[in-house]
C-alpha cells in the first residue's frame, strides 16, 4: 500500500478550492463535533450518576474534540490534529472499555472508522490493530469465546472495508487535483496552479529574499497555423512546444499554460540574468524545429524577476508586458522586463 495521504490531509488542501462541496470543507468540523457532542451527553449522565472516573474521561473527551475543532479551524494545519484525534479515539475507547465494561465496547466501531479519515492508511491499520489488541487483552476471560470471536472478526472486517475505501478516496482526491490543476491538452500546469505556485514563490521572497524570475512565451501567428493545417494540428503544435519547453527547464521550474497560445515558466531560486538566458535558450529550441511536417513556429518572450514589495500581478504584467514588446519588435525574440 502506497498511500501516504488521508481524507483529512486532501481537505486541507481542497478547502479553498471552489470545486469542493461546503460539506467537505467543513468535515474535520463536523467530524470533531460529532465526537464532542456524542460524547457529551454521556459526560452529563455521569456527572449526574455521581460516576466520577468515567464522568471525568468523557469530558476530557470532549474538551479535547473541541479543543482540536479550534485548532484545525484556525491553522488549517490537520497534520498533528489527524494524529491527535486518532489517539484519542483509540485510547478513549480502551480506557472506556477498562472503566466500564465489555458493554462499551462497541466504542470502537466509529474510533476505527474516524483512524481511517484522519490519518494515513498506514497509521490507521497501526492504530486499530494496536486497539483490537488491547481490547482482546481486556476482554479475554470477561466474555464468552464466541462473543469475543464476533467481536474481534467484526472488526477486522470493518478495518478492511475502511481502509480500502481510503485508498480509494486518496486516489480519487489525487486525481481530482490533478485535474484542476492541469491543463488538458498539454498536461503542463494551468493557470490555477500557476497562481498557487507564484503565491509560495512570493512567500519565499518575501521570507527569505529568494529571487525568483517568469519567463513568459507566446507562440508567433498561431492563428495561422489554425487556419492553413486545421485545430487538431495547433492542438499537437501546442502540446510539442510544451515538451520542448519542458526538456529544457529544471525540475524545480514550472511550465504553466495560461492562455490559447501563450505559456510561462517559473524559475525558482533564480534572478534576471539566468531567465534571460534560459529564455533564449528556449526560444531556440523552439525556433530550430520542425516541430511537425511543413509546420515550424517561432516565440516570442518576455522576462521579469520578482521585485521588492511587488505584487503578483505587477509582476506578471512586467513579464507579460515585455513579450508583447519583443512581438512589437518583429517577434522570435527576448526581451527582458524594466
Amino acid at each position: 500500500m502506497s498511500e501516504q495521504r488521508s481524507p483529512l490531509d486532501a481537505w486541507s488542501g481542497a478547502d479553498d478550492e471552489p470545486w469542493a462541496a461546503p460539506i467537505a470543507r467543513h468535515m474535520p468540523l463536523i467530524l470533531t463535533a460529532a465526537g464532542a457532542l456524542g460524547v457529551a451527553p454521556f459526560a452529563a449522565a455521569r456527572w449526574f450518576a455521581a460516576d466520577w472516573a468515567v464522568a471525568i474521561l468523557d469530558t476530557i473527551i470532549v474538551v479535547a474534540f473541541v479543543s482540536l475543532a479550534i485548532y484545525i479551524y484556525r491553522t488549517r494545519k490537520v497534520r498533528v490534529a489527524g494524529l491527535l484525534i486518532a489517539v484519542l479515539c483509540v485510547t478513549g475507547t480502551v480506557v472506556t472499555v477498562q472503566i466500564c465494561g465489555p458493554q462499551t465496547v462497541y466504542w470502537a466501531y466509529p474510533a476505527l472508522m474516524a483512524c481511517f479519515y484522519v490519518v494515513r492508511p498506514r497509521e490507521a491499520i497501526a492504530f486499530t490493530l494496536t486497539m483490537a489488541a488491547v481490547l482482546f487483552v481486556q476482554l479475554l476471560g470477561k466474555v464468552d469465546p464466541l462473543p469475543l470471536a464476533a467481536i474481534l472478526v467484526t472488526l477486522v472486517i470493518t478495518m478492511a472495508f475502511a481502509a480500502s475505501f481510503s485508498v480509494l478516496n486518496n486516489r480519487q482526491q489525487q486525481e481530482l487535483i490533478r485535474l484542476v490543476a492541469r491543463d488538458p491538452l498539454t498536461g503542463v500546469g494551468n493557470r490555477r496552479a500557476f497562481m498557487s505556485r507564484l503565491a509560495h514563490v512570493m512567500a519565499a521572497f518575501e521570507r527569505d529574499r529568494v529571487p525568483s524570475s517568469l519567463v513568459m512565451l507566446d507562440i508567433d501567428h498561431f492563428k495561422q497555423i489554425n487556419d492553413r493545417h486545421g485545430h487538431s494540428a495547433g492542438d499537437e503544435v501546442l502540446k510539442r512546444v510544451a515538451r520542448r519547453i519542458e526538456s529544457r527547464i529544471r525540475a524545480t521550474d514550472g511550465l504553466y499554460r495560461i492562455g490559447g497560445e501563450e505559456f510561462v515558466v517559473v524559475i525558482e531560486g533564480r534572478g534576471i540574468e539566468t531567465a534571460a538566458h534560459i529564455a533564449e535558450e528556449l526560444r531556440e529550441r523552439i525556433e530550430g524545429v520542425e516541430l511537425m511536417p511543413g509546420i515550424s513556429v517561432t516565440v516570442s518572450v518576455g522576462a521579469a524577476e520578482i521585485r521588492e514589495r511587488e505584487s503578483h500581478e505587477a509582476w506578471l504584467r512586467r513579464a507579460d508586458q515585455a513579450m508583447y514588446s519583443a512581438k512589437r519588435l518583429g517577434r522570435n525574440r527576448v526581451k527582458v522586463a524594466v
